[in-house]
């Protein structure tokens, strides 16, 4: 697994993210080779959690390419290259099904 895609999910396990996900997508995409999904309870805590990985990739000199989301907080995608990060509200993931429409690809669970 992608080193970068487990600091992710641990830094979001960290912060109480839930149902966390890694999701293996080389060879099934060419922009990325991992998906880290993860849950918030609420849209703060999507938030807080948004927070906390970018200030810890940003002490570590990583910056996400982009971000789309994070003032709504229901679905915040960080684009970090190597590995995508879609943090969701519980009724967003369950709209979105992002797990489903990947669902043949190698994915564990983390924490």
């Amino acid at each position: 697994m992608s080193s970068l895609a487990d600091r992710v999910a641990s830094i979001a396990s960290d912060r109480k993210a839930i149902d966390i996900r890694v999701l293996d997508v080389r060879g099934v995409v060419s922009y990325t080779d991992y998906f880290v999904i993860c849950s918030g309870n609420t849209e703060r805590q999507a938030k807080a959690i948004h927070d906390a990985v970018h200030e810890e990739l940003k002490k570590e000199g990583v910056l996400p390419r982009r971000v789309e989301g994070a003032r709504e907080a229901r679905w915040i995608l960080m684009d970090y290259l190597d590995a995508v990060v879609h943090i969701f509200t519980p009724e967003a993931r369950a709209f979105y099904r992002l797990e489903q429409l990947w669902g043949e690809v190698p994915a564990r669970s983390v924490g």
